[in-house]
């Protein structure tokens, strides 16, 4: 039986896959969230409470030894994501007795990074987040960087994996676009590895204080696209503009790997395509 007791803060899709991996090593898990759960794991402690008022944060259990920080937004805009990120990760470090804290995963996201064209970004890269919603993930890793608590930046790439297919419906319909010339680079990570992750840095000695979560192989953002389109039978993407707000790169995932992570899916096409192969 493990000694971890951790408390997974936004135990949406992604906290939920890490949950299960942990509660599978005989961890307790407590998840927070801010509605109650539909359905949940039968030794999952269950906590409902709303980020922004500290008041719903009184019942908090002792002796947590790690946390996990992923918690999503509701709403697109800053004041969403300063009240879930900046408030809400200040509300939940008052509540909660950290003496036993032996690792924090801040689950942060590649947005911190700007336009880099088809330049390679690792963890060294200053960041320069071209959003505000980088932005203020940047803040919030900062702070917390400042609080001398044992804590980690994960800072992941687009996750996709089991119920997100929203892509392949826009490329069933014609609606997805991607510029050729020059190409947008895009990096993936499957949601199964992203929670693979964060289990793994939860435990891991001598861990570093932001690690880069991607796949081995970034892509050009038409070439997945034009690969996606022809596995599903779909018209083929026209040329448009890049993303907003997020900016060409190649990330590295080397430092991760280091670490001695290894993805299941190194490769955003194998792994679409066993996703469309159960879509």
């Amino acid at each position: 039986m493990s000694d971890k007791r951790v408390l997974i803060v936004g135990a949406g899709d992604l906290g939920m896959r890490a949950a299960s991996l942990l509660l599978t090593q005989g961890a307790e898990v407590w998840a927070l969230r801010r509605r109650p759960a539909t359905a949940q794991h039968a030794r999952l402690h269950s906590l409902q409470a709303d980020l922004g008022d500290p008041h719903t944060l009184r019942a908090m259990p002792a002796g947590i030894t790690h946390v996990v920080w992923s918690p999503a937004p509701d709403r697109r805009d800053p004041r969403a994501y300063e009240a879930v990120f900046t408030l809400g990760l200040q509300h939940v470090l008052a509540a909660l007795d950290t003496t036993a804290l032996r690792r924090l995963v801040f689950v942060s996201s590649s947005a911190v990074y700007g336009e880099h064209g088809s330049d390679w970004v690792d963890e060294d890269t200053p960041p320069a987040p071209p959003g505000f919603n980088g932005r203020i993930l940047l803040e919030a890793e900062q702070w917390l960087a400042n609080q001398k608590l044992p804590a980690v930046a994960l800072r992941l790439a687009g996750l996709y994996g089991p119920g997100r297919t929203q892509l392949f419906d826009r490329l069933r319909a014609g609606q997805a676009r991607a510029p050729s010339d020059p190409p947008h680079w895009a990096n993936r990570m499957q949601v199964d590895d992203a929670a693979s992750a964060i289990v793994h840095l939860l435990d891991l000695p001598g861990a570093l204080p932001v690690y880069i979560g991607c796949d081995d192989t970034p892509l050009p953002l038409h070439e997945l696209y034009g690969y996606l389109a022809e596995l599903l039978g779909a018209p083929a993407p026209a040329a448009g503009s890049a993303p907003a707000g997020v900016g060409s790169k190649r990330l590295s995932n080397a430092r991760l790997k280091s670490s001695g992570f290894v993805p299941r899916w190194p490769d955003a096409r194998a792994g679409y395509a066993a996703l469309a192969g159960q879509a």
